[in-house]
């Protein structure tokens, strides 16, 4: 199950679970978008369920969940990826702001995550990936919102990882760092913008998409069942720098 599959990181993180053999249930807002997806998930001849979810709304993504479990027979992995941005300094943004980047990037987590909990308990396994951002690690001026919530997703992962071990379910973050999605392209297109983020970033690049899918793949597999509470950071060096 994967949250904000219709475009960007979502997306590339859902076409690799299917290039690895796994069925999908795919969710985001854009029902056109999600299909998108599925039909290039389904070039790997696995299922594709397209689920428009608001992640905010918890009914929603409990009936999200459901309906994994019923259409692909089980749920083994979570992943939780929808996330949104709005940028500028703190004192422009509105208790509205405030609330609507919370409500989907830390919220929408926790709705995946606790929807999802029955399942992966009872059946002592399970995957989550949640995503997070180097922005929850690393300061940016007009990104204080965005990076209190992804900060959030962070602890989040490191205290249910803690909290799930026993029932054999790893919970762990990825934490990307600049990347080429429709989300910052607008931003990247401005070369003064472009030079002022990529001189943070020591490999001197934005991350392609299909850049996320084998650590997401390896996160999904049986290879990391030793790790969990881990947030791991695709960044060029960025949070390292």
């Amino acid at each position: 199950m994967i949250t904000g599959a219709s475009r960007g990181l979502g997306r590339a993180i859902a076409v690799a679970l299917a290039d690895a053999g796994a069925d999908v249930a795919l969710a985001a807002r854009s029902k056109a978008a999600l299909e998108e997806t599925a039909h290039l998930a389904a070039r790997a001849g696995r299922r594709a369920v397209v689920a428009p979810t608001d992640v905010a709304r918890y009914a929603e993504v409990d009936t999200l969940v459901q309906r994994t479990v019923r259409e692909l027979g089980r749920l083994d992995i979570v992943v939780n990826n929808s996330g949104v941005a709005r940028v500028a300094p703190l004192v422009e943004m509105t208790p509205e702001d405030w609330r609507f980047m919370l409500d989907v990037n830390l919220t929408g987590v926790f709705n995946g995550c606790r929807a999802a909990a029955p399942h992966l308990i009872a059946q002592k396994s399970g995957k989550v990936i949640n995503v997070a951002s180097v922005l929850g690690q690393v300061g940016l001026p007009g990104y204080t919102i965005y990076g209190a919530t992804k900060g959030g997703i962070i602890a989040l992962t490191r205290a249910l990882g803690v909290e799930w071990a026993r029932h054999n379910v790893q919970v762990n973050a990825i934490a990307p760092g600049w990347f080429a999605t429709d989300m910052t392209h607008e931003a990247f297109a401005n070369p003064a913008i472009n030079e002022r983020l990529t001189r943070d970033v020591p490999a001197r690049r934005i991350g392609r998409p299909e850049e996320i899918g084998p650590l997401a793949v390896y996160l999904a597999s049986s290879s990391s069942d030793f790790m969990t509470g881990q947030t791991l950071f695709l960044d060029g060096g960025h949070s390292a720098a």
